[in-house]
């Protein structure tokens, strides 16, 4: 008896997917350093390990982002609005410490804040993080305090980057440079120290990487943990039921469910109890937030003088109508789907249709874009319009913050830039379904794999298909690879 597809884990150093072999625009950027790799490398029989230079690279980036910063680091945060838009170089970290009271140690979600918010208005795993930032910063009552707290915010979440390159090298084992995508992603560079999303972002691609190796109830854990720092994570558990389902596999689902209910629990009940109205100020302000930057409900807002009053319940009715058509194919697809593609889906919609798009929002889709579709090419096309975007929204808050009409970008180019921003995503969703609909084009699969993030997904045969026969699923053309019942090659 032999095996369509390898265990998940018997991937061996030998067998590593080398992009500039498959992709070329790979092949061409390999040139710089070098060219592409010839047959006689042999991964991983020295130092300089996929994983080390892609997590050395990530964080090289990730310090070229803080560099960016720079201008606003010496004033721009503090003495001119304009200076910091001008520069592109805007965070919410320096702001918020004080507007939301780190900086005179009130306690996130029990003390009133100063202003407006009454209390943070951000859930409570982000919230305990920005806690935490706030005790190793000092205080000295002024803006070095501020500057300090981006600094300790910035190492913070330089470690959430590297935890989120890590596991997405791990989560395809025979494609460990496929994070090279994560790493060099320059959108990512520049928004990752804007606010605390990187938390999140780390924390699901750990869950993922845990669903991969088919440890459910941990995969779940992390996805609570992710959804208790920031909402969209629990939307990666819709697409993975439809899954489940077609391959029969609703008991591991069952686990991952259960234990992300129970972890998002541990953390949010405690607040819940004890403080009640600040806990639910995240939700409240969710719901009740206006039409905002970088959304498509802006750019009709902005058009015909409607503020569009009713965009939350249209985003909420296209968003759950959008859904239901990824969990149709889902089911239709001629070959099941794998968990990263629809993930990536599924983010990308909510993302889409949602009443506003703040520019670090891209990095919700970085790590699933690179495991969805790893084709250099689709990558940085989508990655030139999300840097196209970062520059749009500050030129377009330079112009409407300053007196000077001649400077920055007017609302007509602003919506233009929130198209190409919706394109470029859109783009990508598009290339991700034909991979679905005509699987033999999803590079992942070229090499005779089924879903290497798919954990008790991967290679089990659909027990409900609606009208297909129930089967295995076959290999693509790839590799000749066969292996035996003991996970030994017979070929």
């Amino acid at each position: 008896m032999t095996r369509a597809y390898p265990p998940h884990d018997t991937d061996s150093a030998d067998q590593l997917v080398l992009p500039t072999a498959q992709d070329e625009v790979a092949a061409v950027g390999s040139e710089a350093i070098g060219g592409p790799a010839g047959r006689r490398v042999l991964p991983g029989t020295h130092w300089w390990t996929p994983l080390r230079v892609i997590l050395i690279v990530a964080i090289g980036m990730f310090a070229l982002g803080m560099v960016q910063k720079l201008p606003c680091y010496d004033s721009g945060w503090f003495f001119g609005a304009d200076s910091q838009y001008a520069h592109a170089c805007y965070s919410d970290i320096p702001h918020l410490y004080g507007a939301r009271g780190f900086a005179a140690d009130l306690v996130p979600y029990f003390d009133r804040l100063p202003g407006d918010m009454e209390y943070l208005e951000y859930p409570v795993l982000t919230g305990l993080f920005m806690e935490v930032a706030s005790w190793l910063t000092p205080k000295d009552g002024g803006i070095d305090s501020a500057r300090t707290y981006w600094v300790v915010n910035s190492g913070m979440l330089m470690a959430c980057a590297a935890v989120m390159v890590v596991c997405v090298a791990r989560t395809h084992r025979r494609r460990p440079w496929d994070a090279l995508l994560v790493a060099l992603a320059p959108a990512a560079a520049l928004t990752a120290t804007i606010n605390w999303d990187l938390l999140a972002v780390a924390l699901l691609a750990a869950g993922m990487l845990m669903w991969s190796r088919s440890r459910p109830a941990a995969a779940g854990v992390l996805i609570g943990l992710a959804t208790a720092a920031k909402l969209y994570p629990v939307l990666v558990l819709g697409p993975l039921l439809i899954l489940c389902l077609r391959a029969g596999r609703l008991r591991a689902y069952a686990a991952a469910v259960a234990s992300a209910a129970g972890a998002w629990m541990v953390v949010n009940v405690p607040v819940m109890a004890l403080a009640p109205e600040g806990w639910k100020k995240f939700y409240t302000f969710s719901q009740e937030r206006p039409v905002d930057f970088g959304s498509f409900w802006l750019v009709i807002a902005q058009r015909t003088g409607n503020p569009l009053e009713s965009a939350n319940s249209w985003a909420i009715a296209i968003t759950v109508l959008l859904c239901a058509g990824i969990g149709a194919l889902t089911l239709w697809a001629p070959r099941r789907p794998r968990f990263a593609q629809l993930a990536f889906l599924v983010v990308a919609v909510f993302i889409l249709v949602n009443k506003v798009y703040s520019p670090q929002y891209v990095l919700w889709l970085v790590p699933l874009a690179a495991l969805a579709r790893p084709r250099w090419r689709d990558f940085l096309i989508w990655q030139g319009c999300e840097v196209a975007y970062f520059l749009g929204i500050w030129m377009y808050l330079a112009y409407t913050s300053s007196g000077d009409k001649h400077h920055g970008l007017p609302p007509e180019g602003y919506q233009l830039i929130i198209l190409l921003h919706l394109l470029g995503t859109a783009y990508l969703c598009a290339v991700v379904v034909r991979d679905i609909l005509l699987p033999e084009r999803d590079v992942v699969r070229r090499s005779g794999v089924d879903d290497p993030s798919g954990g008790v997904l991967d290679g089990a045969p659909d027990v409900f298909a609606p009208g297909r026969p129930v089967r295995r699923p076959a290999p693509l053309p790839g590799p000749p690879v066969r292996w035996g019942t003991d996970g030994g090659s017979v070929s």
